[in-house]
């Protein structure tokens, strides 16, 4: 069957879909119905932009449907640096609870076409003021992405490339790896490119090292 468009969904549909979430399944049915309220659900084609650097940072967004692409793009150059790649059920723009600035310090771009939860920054912060789950959820989350960031500076600093590689195929395998008979299949698309960009290598030299595996 068909999903449904996203301007046809009720607050029903909505609350449904919030369930699902990673977050959804500690949240109460009343926090699930205040959020269903303001949340808007966005479809969006391959390679279209959620926000971009220097967007406002006013709302939250959570994957229904899809992959999504963390990133940094030099202003100049148009040169990207990847972050992260995030896939079903995960929870970004997490920035909009702390900016100082208000703005986006970096871009999120459909990875694949999907389907996403926004969620206003202002409704999302009463939410973690009413459920201490949704707070403690939201925290470890942020805490979470920190230790990842400052894995990855280290990485940089003292690693090698083919380590730096072995650390990411690693994390990737815990966090999106599906048990086969011959190993894990890290289930998510990631072309030689993007795993480049990420341990600030070339396509050439990620392929070499895959391929020697």
């Amino acid at each position: 069957m068909q999903p449904k468009r996203a301007n046809a969904l009720s607050a029903a549909d909505l609350a449904t879909i919030i369930q699902q979430l990673d977050f959804g399944p500690t949240l109460t049915d009343q926090l699930i119905s205040q959020l269903a309220g303001s949340a808007v659900v966005l479809d969006l084609r391959r390679r279209r932009f959620v926000y971009r650097a220097g967007d406002p940072a006013d709302s939250l967004y959570a994957i229904v449907h899809g992959t999504i692409k963390l990133c940094r793009i030099d202003h100049d150059t148009q040169r990207e640096a990847v972050i992260d790649i995030l896939s079903e059920g995960s929870l970004f723009g997490e920035s909009a609870l702390y900016s100082s600035a208000g703005r986006r310090e970096n871009s999120a771009v459909a990875y694949a076409n999907s389907r996403l939860l926004r969620i206003p920054s202002g409704d999302f912060q009463k939410g973690m003021s009413e459920d201490d789950r949704l707070h403690d959820y939201t925290f470890r989350l942020i805490g979470q992405r920190l230790e990842q960031a400052e894995r990855r500076l280290a990485d940089f600093a003292l690693n090698a490339i083919p380590a730096r590689l072995d650390r990411l195929l690693a994390d990737f395998s815990d966090r999106y790896g599906v048990p086969e008979r011959e190993g894990v299949l890290i289930d998510i698309p990631l072309p030689h490119r993007e795993i480049a960009s990420i341990v600030g290598s070339t396509r050439e030299s990620v392929t070499v090292r895959l391929n020697a595996m």
